[in-house]
């Protein structure tokens, strides 16, 4: 889930929104200031009912974000590194570098955010006690509390990918002493929970609460993905355990054109006769860059015949590289962390080829079909 707009940094986690977000607030300010707000605290009038649900709204996220800093700050104090938080339709998200190596560690790290929606439950519970004679007060504070007690309720069920989720894979994996015992627990409760909510949210719906219904559902086929997505990426992951750069980078051999090539040659006596779309970039032995078939479509057809691969490629400054030797788990990581399509292959300054998507891509192929023994 990224983020389509940024908000800064705490404790050096990037923090941003998704837009989804959005229709979320609209519709959180919308039913509090047109419904809940007039009914409970009819006194506050229009206006003011709708200028505090905005306000509820914006806190609401803020209780969310200090949730998944929770489980952020947990993970950073683990040592395992936090890439950043994205609040999104379903709340938020913390984007946890790494797999916690031990069931202790997991638990702390998925009971970080309940523990915060635990205090902020307490803390409005708190000041509703206090401000209840002031409507203005009152009525946020009130709202704040039940969400946020509702948010750490739903939180805990056991059901991966929620926080109760987690917490159960660490009980399992203590009681069995087998991670992946307790990976399996936890994606099955997972399974199990989304379609309770599915079924309950398409019983609701018959039942009159067509709206309520729906979202119920909506949910339950989230948590349904996100555990389906889970448990393939655990797959993957136990698949390729051991795997390095160089099994992988193989399997085709990557075409290389000198820097002073024309495009117009480029494209007619690589791209057209032999199907190639990207190309190391290379001086006799020297390398200098990486450039594809979408840095040459940039490029108006009319300057093909003059301008150089030099001019349009990628410099190999500019490129991350890495050793035959780095696991195939990590080059994929890097890969989608910066959007590459590709990583250069070297060993100390000699290139050894590139890793393309389409290798990795045909790598895994390769392994499903022969079983995942090769």
């Amino acid at each position: 889930m990224n983020p389509s707009i940024k908000l800064g940094t705490v404790w050096g986690i990037p923090i941003g929104l998704h837009w989804s977000l959005l229709v979320v607030f609209g519709l959180i300010v919308w039913s509090l200031g047109g419904d809940w707000f007039p009914e409970e605290y009819p006194m506050l009038g229009p206006g003011l009912s709708m200028a505090l649900a905005a306000v509820t709204g914006v806190l609401f996220f803020a209780s969310i974000l200090l949730h998944e800093l929770g489980h952020a700050r947990v993970a950073q104090r683990e040592g395992i590194p936090v890439e950043g938080i994205t609040l999104f339709i379903f709340g938020g998200v913390a984007r946890i570098g790494g797999n916690a190596s031990s069931p202790g560690q997991e638990f702390r790290i998925a009971a970080g955010g309940p523990a915060v929606s635990l205090v902020l439950f307490l803390v409005f519970q708190g000041l509703f006690m206090l401000d209840r004679a002031v409507p203005a007060l009152a009525a946020p504070s009130e709202w704040l509390a039940r969400i946020n007690l509702a948010l750490l309720l739903f939180n805990l069920i056991p059901g991966y990918p929620l926080d109760g989720g987690r917490i159960l894979r660490a009980a399992v994996w203590r009681i069995s002493g087998n991670e992946a015992t307790g990976w399996k627990a936890a994606t099955i409760s997972g399974q199990i929970v989304s379609l309770g909510l599915i079924a309950f949210g398409i019983f609701q719906a018959i039942g009159g609460d067509v709206t309520g219904g729906i979202w119920l559902v909506f949910i339950g086929w989230f948590l349904q993905n996100a555990a389906a997505s889970e448990s393939a990426a655990r797959t993957m992951q136990s698949q390729l355990s051991g795997v390095t750069v160089a099994d992988a980078m193989g399997v085709v051999d990557e075409p290389r054109v000198p820097s002073r090539l024309y495009l117009r040659q480029l494209v007619d006596d690589y791209v057209l006769a032999r199907g190639d779309d990207f190309f190391l970039v290379v001086d006799g032995d020297l390398p200098r860059g990486v450039i594809t078939l979408a840095d040459v479509s940039r490029v108006p057809k009319e300057r093909w015949d003059w301008a150089t691969v030099a001019e349009v490629m990628t410099p190999w400054p500019r490129l991350v590289r890495v050793a035959p030797e780095t696991s195939l788990l990590d080059a994929m990581r890097q890969m989608e962390e910066g959007g590459f399509g590709q990583m250069p292959v070297v060993r100390g300054d000699a290139l050894l080829g590139l890793l393309t998507r389409e290798e990795v891509l045909r790598y895994l192929r390769v392994r499903a079909g022969l079983g995942a023994t090769a």
